[in-house]
């Protein structure tokens, strides 16, 4: 098993923390292997964030550190799923916030939409988590990691004043699986 995964959006989307507690999850809590890098603009809120990761089963099947053609992708934000698309591969699970995220160019995907951000503002008070609803959309579809990988990987990652919070929304995210 080989999974390319890219996750984009604006910086203070907590793009980086979204794809960092996916690489502990899945290295620390689930065996297996993992790469990736990460990258945002000078801007502290409002520029690219953007976190690759590849998960394997093997450490002869990283390869490449790079997301050359994503398996999944998680676009917070419009303007970085037009950016990134074209290392989506066709047939891929694509979550998009539709909140921010409008239009999605047809390109083969399996799309799975739903509003990250005004669920987190409205049932979780604060857009601070709508990532961690994302990475429960994505767990719940993908089956990538176990739930209780990803909530271990929030306990160990997570500032402690915030872990609860981060797991509720966690949670509320596997409740979109159907979507």
């Amino acid at each position: 098993m080989r999974r390319e995964i890219i996750i984009a959006g604006r910086g203070g989307q907590g793009i980086l923390l979204l794809g960092h507690v996916i690489g502990v999850a899945a290295a620390k809590f689930s065996n297996y292997y993992v790469t990736g890098t990460e990258s945002y603009s000078a801007e502290t809120r409002g520029g690219d964030s953007k976190a690759e990761i590849i998960v394997a089963d093997s450490a002869e099947e990283l390869g490449y550190m790079k997301v050359r053609e994503a398996d999944v992708a998680v676009f917070m934000y419009g303007d970085q799923l037009v950016k990134y698309s074209r290392l989506v591969r066709q047939g891929a699970v694509v979550f998009a916030d539709s909140t921010f995220v409008t239009e999605v160019p047809e390109r083969g995907w399996v799309l799975k939409l739903a509003p990250y951000t005004k669920i987190a503002e409205t049932e979780l008070g604060t857009p601070r988590v709508a990532n961690m609803v994302a990475l429960g959309h994505l767990v719940g579809v993908t089956k990538l990691l176990s739930t209780e990988a990803v909530e271990k990987a929030i306990e160990h990652v997570v500032k402690k004043s915030w872990v609860e919070l981060n797991k509720k929304a966690f949670r509320r995210g596997l409740a979109l699986t159907s979507n």
